[in-house]
């Protein structure tokens, strides 16, 4: 399955193959369009290649189609396999069906339905065998020999890598003005080993950059190396890029041929992905993305103004459930979010000292995007703070602020544990909780309203709980406990009716007895 038994090719061996390639009978030439919003913002013309609208949501047919569209009427009537657990699987199973032969596609066991499901419907034949591409490959391999299948690898063969050739191809004729660089996410590489070959045999001014996460660098670890290296794991957000070993050829062809690499990390793709929403209305999978925040990390590194850049949007095939992942790590990622832990004397009036303070923050007014505090100790209380900020490297200047005022300040901004876990975690059972009520309230969402929430809450009762996630929307959700004393009972009613915000009491759900209550 050696994928070069021949010399190797040139850049202009791979232009021949790439003009001649046959990917329109089940690819469409995508649209090269401006992100305005994006352009605008980084001063800078950025171009996306809109692969994400290709009928199997990614570039991944045109090389499949290529490979299979040459193969002989005697190989194409034994039919052909692959092993993939993503797009190269949908790609290969719609080529079957329009060239009428069979697919059997081998998949990881931990393949998500989403992707069994599309395959299926193909009309591919799916085998759900190991737990990584690696095994799902080793079985692949025995199957080919066994059944007389051809291997359609999913970048390691030049006519796979001149199907993805013909995306640069499109690019330059739709783009016909200057053009600085291509931005292209890496997995295996043939996407970059299509693309490079093509405009470095047409246009070789233009500069390619291949993009990678920063836990998934397969192929920038070979480039250093001057040779292939196997990765133990590699990081699993960006899917469509997890590769553990690049390809031969694909790897023959980057070292030659790629101008530069870059890395990017997890926060910075979910932003990226956040941007092509704002400019598109569409929502592109991680791998898909890669170019974008590249593109991005770019400018802010050499700070170039005026040039023209292109990113090529790969994939869209993203599983409903993660954007709320996405969408939290995507304010992070732009660092228009910044988090803390703050610590305030326990001491009355002091919580709305902390509150007036972030008020008159250096630079205006902040929205709190999270509050959370849950009584905890007679001396001290913890909170964790979440606010919105203007740009990078803040986040360390107003922890700096809040100590200045006497509220210790641990800046969580960059911690995953924060990130991940200990913002849905914050609190827990407390002995100093006595007569508490819990209260969940609907308010309209604007800026300031938190604040006014506060000031309208009666000095007499004491906040014991606090928990305010901003969620996006027109309406905010606060859970409130408050310390109010049996003969307080109608004083609280009364409050409850000035303060005019639609209100569920909790004080008798059984989750809140497990988790908050001594």
């Amino acid at each position: 399955m050696g994928p070069m038994a021949t010399k190797h090719l040139t850049p202009s061996d791979y232009l021949k193959r790439i003009l001649n390639a046959r990917v329109y009978d089940v690819a469409r030439e995508s649209a090269l369009d401006t992100a305005p919003n994006l352009s605008a913002r980084l001063h800078n013309t950025v171009l996306l290649k809109r692969e994400d609208q290709q009928a199997v949501f990614s570039f991944k047919l045109r090389g499949a189609y290529n490979k299979m569209a040459h193969l002989t009427p005697a190989q194409l009537k034994k039919g052909v396999i692959c092993a993939s657990a993503g797009n190269h699987a949908q790609g290969v199973a719609l080529s079957a069906k329009t060239l009428g032969c069979t697919a059997v596609i081998v998949m990881p066991t931990t393949t998500p339905q989403l992707k069994i499901d599309a395959v299926k419907a193909l009309g591919g034949e799916v085998v759900l065998f190991g737990e990584s591409y690696s095994d799902a490959y080793q079985h692949a391999a025995a199957l080919e020999k066994k059944k007389g299948l051809t291997f359609v690898h999913p970048y390691d063969d030049p006519d796979v890598i001149a199907g993805q050739g013909t995306i640069a191809m499109e690019m330059l004729r739709q783009h016909q003005g200057p053009l600085d660089a291509v931005f292209v996410a890496i997995g295996g590489g043939g996407l970059i080993s299509g693309v490079a070959n093509y405009i470095k045999a047409v246009r070789p001014e233009i500069k390619v950059i291949g993009v990678q996460m920063n836990d998934s660098q397969a192929m920038i670890m070979s480039v250093k190396a001057k040779k292939r290296v196997t990765l133990t794991d590699v990081g699993l957000f960006s899917d469509g890029t997890a590769v553990k070993l690049v390809g031969e050829e694909t790897f023959r062809i980057a070292q030659g041929l790629v101008d530069e690499f870059m890395t990017v990390d997890t926060d910075a793709v979910c932003a990226a992905i956040k941007d092509v929403f704002v400019d598109t209305r569409s929502i592109v999978e991680p791998a898909g993305a890669l170019a974008v925040a590249a593109i991005k990390q770019y400018v802010a590194q050499h700070k170039t103004k005026g040039q023209t850049y292109a990113a090529i949007l790969c994939g869209a095939n993203m599983n409903f459930d993660r954007l709320r992942f996405v969408a939290e790590r995507a304010e992070v990622g732009e660092e228009r979010e910044a988090l803390f832990a703050v610590t305030i004397p326990e001491e009355r009036g002091s919580f709305r000292r902390f509150c007036e303070l972030i008020g008159n923050l250096p630079g205006g007014p902040r929205n709190v995007t999270e509050f959370n505090y849950r009584m905890n100790d007679s001396a001290q209380a913890h909170v964790f703070v979440g606010l919105t900020t203007q740009g990078k490297g803040e986040s360390a200047r107003i922890a700096k602020n809040f100590s200045q005022h006497g509220f210790e300040a641990l800046d969580l901004t960059h911690d995953e544990l924060a990130k991940e876990h200990i913002r849905h975690m914050v609190g827990g059972h407390s002995a100093l909780s006595q007569d508490e009520r819990l209260m969940r309230f609907e308010f309209p969402e604007r800026p300031g309203a938190l604040m006014k929430f506060l000031s309208l809450m009666r000095p007499g009762w004491n906040i014991s709980l606090f928990h305010y996630r901003n969620q996006g929307a027109d309406y905010g959700r606060i859970l409130v406990g408050l310390q109010v004393p049996a003969k307080d009972g109608k004083a609280f009613d009364t409050f409850l009716k000035t303060l005019g915000f639609p209100y569920v009491e909790e004080t008798s759900n059984p989750v809140y007895r497990l988790f908050l209550q001594k």
